[in-house]
């Protein structure tokens, strides 16, 4: 009621013009210019002019709801709402913080459900649920010429294998110019897995990048020299050898100088393990998060109109010739104890029995560890990282339970 009697005795009273009035009442022109016409119209219908706008001015406004459009935040979309933040605390309680869905990704099940609502509409119920102010960072946009170079990184997820939660790690690349992305998923942040993650990459992209660009992380850095020069790892060293990259380090605490990678590992994490973390196997998973990036690298991006498997076409003539694989392994020699197993961190592998006693060779990579005699292979077994495992294939024991029928019963070869 005071805004329009301010907007009826300025105008009249003190002559100023509806955008002046807009300004200083910091209120829209459409407001101003419906209390004016309001007035006016008054004045000139009304049989006791004085008695009606001196009424009028007195009134409260009356708002014509019976027009306005359906309100879209219906009781079923908060409910819908409340569920998945609820799946969301849960994950944060499960330690799956870094898996749960953003606004945009519940913007994206809701309309997968049929609902018609807006980003603004769901990002102020949530915000208001959650009593959280938003804060924005500000961004500087960068440039760069197709092939020139791409960013790695790792990231951490928890995934449920056949019925048990467990710590994965995301190797995650992406090109600086395309922001064609490319992942996948080891037991641990080591060696081992940081060099067959590049020979993955290289191998599926059939070229390979001028220049890569890591941060300070153990796989790649040696040694801090000096302030700000940094030694990088033999593993390191040994994938530049062979595929001829030049390689860049970030400044420490500074994500920022690889954002690409910084935002894809959040990205994909999200996309992937926000929506389904449940698997039967590691090769499910696997295979799952092949799916989901094909999809992603399909999807146009906002700023060039175009996917990354499109801009990734036009730079991979552009990408230096790769030399073919490089053999990832690291060897060591151990002796068969006399439960014809060998031990390897803590853990137990069997091989056939017929060797206890002997030194074999094996050959140890990210996922699998081969085991040889005499340069002939004589087992093979999937990598375990747990403490205290025995991985027993039972084919190995044949003999032995031959002369020890009694042994078959409770052994571990049955068991497990």
């Amino acid at each position: 009621m005071y805004t329009k009697q301010e907007i009826i005795i300025r105008s009249y009273r003190e002559g100023k013009s509806q955008r002046l009035i807009s300004k200083e009442l910091d209120i829209s022109r459409k407001t101003v210019k419906k209390y004016i016409g309001d007035y006016e119209r008054l004045g000139e219908t009304s049989i006791s002019p004085k008695t009606t706008l001196s009424t009028y001015l007195s009134s409260a406004p009356i708002y014509q709801t019976c027009i306005r459009s359906k309100i879209r935040m219906t009781l079923e979309i908060q409910q819908f709402i409340d569920t998945l933040l609820e799946e969301n605390n849960k994950k944060i309680q499960q330690g799956q913080r870094k898996q749960i869905l953003k606004k945009i990704d519940i913007l994206e099940l809701l309309k997968n459900k049929g609902f018609d609502i807006g980003y603004t509409t769901v990002c102020n119920y949530i915000r208001e649920k959650q009593g959280k102010p938003t804060i924005k960072e500000a961004y500087i946009r960068q440039q760069y010429q197709p092939g020139s170079s791409c960013e790695f990184d790792w990231g951490e997820i928890k995934l449920c294998i056949g019925g048990h939660l467990c710590s994965f790690q995301l190797a995650v690349f992406t090109s600086s110019y395309s922001n064609y992305r490319y992942a996948s998923i080891y037991k641990r942040q080591d060696t081992l897995a940081f060099m067959e993650s590049h020979v993955s990459f290289f191998g599926h992209t059939q070229g390979v990048y001028h220049q890569m660009v890591y941060d300070n992380m153990r796989v790649a850095v040696a040694k801090f020299v000096g302030k700000h020069e940094k030694e990088p790892t033999q593993a390191l060293l040994q994938l530049k050898g062979h595929y001829q990259f030049s390689h860049r380090f970030c400044n420490a605490y500074s994500g920022n100088e690889k954002g690409h990678v910084e935002r894809s590992v959040e990205y994909i994490r999200r996309k992937a393990f926000g929506f389904k973390s449940d698997f039967l196997s590691l090769a499910d998973a696997e295979q799952y998060l092949h799916w989901v990036i094909d999809k992603l690298n399909l999807t146009k991006q906002q700023l060039t109109g175009k996917t990354a498997m499109a801009m990734f076409a036009d730079e991979k003539d552009v990408l230096w010739q790769s030399p073919g694989t490089l053999a990832c392994s690291d060897t060591c020699q151990l002796r068969v104890d006399k439960y014809a197993t060998i031990s390897l961190s803590t853990s137990r592998y069997s091989v056939p029995d017929k060797l206890v006693g002997c030194f074999v060779d094996v050959k140890m990579y990210s996922h699998k560890i081969e085991i040889y005699y005499n340069n002939t292979l004589i087992a093979n077994h999937l990598r375990n990282y747990g403490k205290h495992q025995w991985i027993i294939d039972i084919e190995h024991y044949l003999d032995t339970f031959k002369k020890k029928p009694g042994a078959l019963h409770s052994s571990v070869a049955i068991i497990t």
